[in-house]
């Protein structure tokens, strides 16, 4: 069954906060079907590089990698070390759900190649609750 993939970023994000993390997920999409999925995991597993889209690459087929029209989509811009990432591993094109309480570094990856568009479906909801929080990480 295939699941809408602003959905699918949306219900990744809450599954990290509902886990006492960051509210931010990602996934991986190969022909409009999700095949990887994962959330930023930096608080539960007390790791500085666990990052949504790092997470959703870990959970992806390895036949899927390098295709052409594998894309990453993320509820949230990215930061400046998973852009770095995008290129890395070949993936054409990231979608944002939003940027509007995190403007990461959308134009880093436009300048490596990778098409980078922020559609704005989602709600900052999930974020303005976690940076209300004033949690420290």
């Amino acid at each position: 069954m295939r699941e809408p993939v602003p959905a699918g970023c949306d219900r990744r994000g809450t599954t990290g906060s509902g886990e006492g993390g960051i509210p931010i997920g990602s996934v991986i999409v190969h022909q409009g079907v999700i095949i990887g999925r994962g959330h930023n995991r930096r608080v539960q597993k007390g790791s500085a590089v666990l990052h949504g889209e790092m997470d959703a690459s870990r959970s992806w087929p390895p036949a899927c990698q390098r295709v052409p029209r594998v894309r990453s989509c993320i509820r949230l811009s990215h930061r400046a070390r998973c852009a770095r990432r995008d290129p890395a591993v070949r993936l054409p094109k990231v979608v944002v759900g939003e940027n509007q309480t995190f403007m990461g570094e959308e134009g880093l990856l436009r300048s490596r190649g990778v098409s980078s568009r922020c559609c704005r479906t989602l709600p900052g909801d999930l974020m303005r609750q976690f940076i209300a929080t004033g949690r420290e990480l």
